[in-house]
């Protein structure tokens, strides 16, 4: 016997030699084997249905799910109102042409705040002094119950009419004459050129001469002979003028109905020769 056979016999007890592949097999699965007392059981024997419980435990049920997801929503809706937009809706012909009776309008909560306002802006604001009278809300209707609660959450607008829509004219500061009725209206010596305004009627409905105090706006209707604007309550001695903090925002866009879609925000160009004091 040589040496070869030697050495091939003492590469296997039976005298084969060892298939090559088997031993690499064999010491891999040996390195890389955990210690017996770390072994761990495999997936066939754990208990059925043990992952499955797991992950339906962290899984949140459907009414509670659904339940979350409304209340998120109606705060989301609750601090869009409050803060950002809310719609409204034109009662009279106060604002004729620019805004209909029946129109819906997106007000803008960031002006004043956020955005400065401009002479020549559509502004709603709180009735300063009972400028309206009556309460759609004292002896509401089925109709008028629904929309209160709707817009509390800023999805239907306010039905109680306690608020009015007119043009900013004057600023703080601002000198505001009509010398006569018919005229055109002057804005810090500059007379107007008002295409906004009903193409009937002329812009001064009366004759007066004020200057707007700090903090104070004066407003007017587009409408200018059936609207009970600024002017209107001058003239009749109850004062005009309407506090910058009873601003709620300006209008931005009609957005009902549909056929009446239309941006707001082109009554600046009217003022665009009008210097910052008189």
């Amino acid at each position: 016997m040589n040496a070869s056979d030697e050495n091939r016999r003492a590469g296997s007890p039976t005298g084969d030699p060892a298939p090559a592949e088997d031993a690499a097999t064999a010491t891999t699965a040996s390195e890389g084997s955990a210690p017996q007392g770390d072994e761990r059981p495999a997936a066939q024997d754990r208990p059925e249905g043990e992952g499955r419980t797991h992950r339906r435990r962290q899984r949140m049920p459907l009414w509670l799910d659904t339940l979350v997801t409304m209340v998120v929503a109606l705060v989301i809706a609750v601090l869009v109102k409050t803060f950002l937009i809310q719609p409204f809706y034109i009662p009279s012909a106060s604002m004729n042409p620019t805004l209909l009776e029946d129109d819906k309008i997106i007000v803008s909560k960031l002006s004043p705040g956020v955005f400065d306002l401009e002479r020549g802006d559509v502004i709603v604001f709180e009735d300063p002094a009972d400028w309206i009278p009556g309460d759609a809300t004292e002896n509401p209707t089925p109709r008028v119950r629904v929309m209160m609660a709707l817009s509390l959450i800023g999805l239907a607008p306010d039905p109680s009419q306690d608020h009015l829509v007119k043009r900013l004219i004057g600023l703080p500061g601002d000198h505001v004459v009509c010398e006569e009725e018919g005229a055109a209206l002057q804005v810090n010596g500059t007379n107007l050129d008002e295409p906004y305004i009903n193409p009937e009627t002329p812009a001064c409905q009366a004759a007066f001469d004020v200057t707007v105090p700090d903090d104070k706006v004066w407003v007017m209707g587009d409408n200018r002979y059936a609207s009970a604007d600024s002017a209107w309550h001058e003239v009749q001695g109850e004062g005009g003028f309407v506090d910058e903090s009873d601003i709620t925002g300006r209008a931005e866009v009609v957005f009902w109905p549909a056929s009446r879609w239309t941006g707001l925000g082109d009554g600046s160009d009217a003022f665009a020769d009008v210097p910052d004091q008189p």
